[in-house]
């Protein structure tokens, strides 16, 4: 969104919260007086990652992308290893222990990205290209050599798969402490780095790792660098994300298409059957309709309303630039809608359209359904009451193929293919002494009060490491909010990498003091 700064946090009302004082000098006027002298190679070093592909089904690619990251890592001074998850893609850990330090921080990003289709891009996904700022209806800025030394345009932009999501954030950790080593600063805390090659698809192998190392992978704080900074470009902190978790729904009707005038009224219409089915679980308007959704949803706390409050208000710009007359739930706060559960059709198939549509009735229909989940709502049991719901309508619920004598036998059929395990919701007190600190030492870094966010409207396999480690997770985003992250021409704004850098700056060297000062 092309909203200007200063004027979209006019008015807005920042929460004032007692976050932990400084107690020495900031780091962030050093780190930034050396990074202003070596952007262009910081900018080649992002460069060179986002040019190997990272599909985490292409093996042998995602097994360079983490040889590569090892090898960025120990170049720092890291200890690195590459854990090897047989067929799926590897997991890359890295280790740096402080001097004196009382405290672990654990950072999480993922180096694999989302599938692409390379004919719907205005550049190769994994050929980077640094292009001018984007105008304001959208149009990509002109091309621009990449720089072999020199400044770098702030504005200017690095286009390529993962570039935001979320290799900018990757190289941004390691480039602090390159920044750090140069400036004569230290961390001040233990360092463990957790870099996910499968994170886009599932992250199926975390929990298994970080059980089986649970150890090693300790830390008194995880800190996840994935998702974008607020719309208004505003650094927020944010304190968890919902859960998350798809079915694919398949109806059927007759078993061959048949002519919508000799059988038109007669036959039942599969499309027709299965919006029905979905209109009963979602309204229009966004309200989750399955019997019994909602019975285990908390109120929204007096200090998430309080969060929510002080956030800058975009949603009429956000509307605009997305040509929405208006939103769901009669125009409630985007703010307040993440915080509740979701029901979205994310797609629906059922005969052809257009030049190819025929007059007749097709043989079955399907559609596909994610749920965004809130704290205290589990996977298995929002099955339960989706499948009951289903039931109490009609419905007869298979989970494969149904057999012949099975559709003769029942009016309404449906098959329900759930989407591996999915995930619950995961969220940490913003009241916890190391959520102030990390919010002040954000604050301090960026030279104004930062955002704190209760929870985010994504996903993020943080479960795992809520169930397996139970510490506190904190999600500290740095990429901008119009990266494209999963679509095409994904993009890093190139002052989201040089704002990364000095956030991770100051994490590193401030947090412990800043920790300490408000622990009893």
């Amino acid at each position: 969104m092309r909203v200007a700064f200063g004027r979209a946090l006019v008015g807005a009302a920042l929460m004032v919260c007692a976050l932990p004082a400084v107690h020495a000098q900031s780091v962030t006027p050093a780190v930034r007086a050396w990074r202003q002298q070596h952007e262009a190679e910081i900018v080649r070093e992002l460069a060179d990652l986002v040019a190997i592909p990272n599909i985490a089904r292409d093996l042998p690619n995602i097994r360079k992308n983490a040889e590569l990251i090892r090898t960025m890592l120990e170049r720092r001074g890291v200890s690195a290893r590459v854990f090897d998850n047989g067929d799926a893609p590897p997991t890359v850990f890295g280790e740096l222990r402080a001097a004196g330090a009382t405290r672990t921080v654990g950072l999480y990003a993922h180096y694999d990205g989302q599938p692409v289709n390379p004919p719907d891009w205005a550049s190769p996904p994994f050929q980077p290209t640094m292009r001018a700022q984007p105008s304001a209806d959208g149009t990509l800025g002109a091309i621009q050599t990449l720089p072999a030394s020199g400044r770098v345009d702030p504005e200017s932009r690095i286009y390529g798969r993962g570039a935001g999501d979320d290799k900018g954030p990757l190289v941004a950790m390691l480039v602090a402490l390159d920044a750090l080593r140069a400036t004569g600063n230290k961390p001040t805390v233990n360092l463990k780095f957790f870099f996910d090659g499968e994170e886009e698809a599932g992250s199926s192998h975390v929990r298994a790792l970080l059980e089986r190392e649970r150890e090693l992978m300790h830390a008194d704080v995880w800190l996840f660098a994935d998702s974008p900074v607020h719309q208004s470009r505003r650094m927020q902190v944010v304190f968890g994300a919902r859960g998350a978790m798809g079915v694919e729904m398949t109806v059927y009707g007759p078993a061959r298409a048949l002519h919508s005038g000799h059988y038109g009224n007669w036959a039942p219409n599969p499309g027709v059957l299965l919006t029905d089915a979905i209109a009963s679980m979602r309204s229009g308007d966004g309200r989750i309709l399955i019997d019994h959704f909602l019975d285990d949803v908390p109120p929204i706390s007096a200090t998430d309303r309080a969060a929510i409050r002080a956030l800058p208000v975009l949603d009429d710009e956000l509307k605009r630039e997305l040509l929405l007359g208006g939103s769901e739930a009669n125009n409630a706060l985007l703010a307040e809608r993440i915080l509740l559960p979701a029901v979205n059709l994310r797609g629906i198939r059922s005969g052809q359209v257009g030049n190819l549509a025929s007059n007749a009735i097709p043989t079955d229909a399907s559609a596909s359904i994610d749920f965004r989940l809130v704290p205290n709502q589990t996977p298995a049991h929002v099955r339960e009451l989706v499948e009951a719901h289903l039931r109490t309508r009609g419905w007869f619920i298979v989970h494969d193929v149904p057999a012949d004598s099975v559709r003769l036998a029942h009016e309404k059929v449906m098959r329900l293919a759930w989407g591996g395990g999915g995930s619950p919701a995961v969220k940490t007190s913003m009241d916890l002494p190391i959520s102030k600190a990390i919010r002040g030492v954000v604050s301090e870094a960026t030279g104004s009060t930062v955002l704190a966010v209760p929870m985010m409207g994504g996903s993020l396999p943080i479960e795992s490491f809520e169930q397996v480690l139970r510490v506190p997770l904190i999600i500290v985003p740095t990429v901008n909010h119009d990266d494209n992250q999963h679509a095409k021409d994904e993009n890093l704004r190139v002052q989201n990498l040089f704002d990364g850098i000095e956030v991770f700056a100051a994490l590193m060297t401030r947090l412990g003091p800043a920790w300490s000062g408000v622990v009893p």
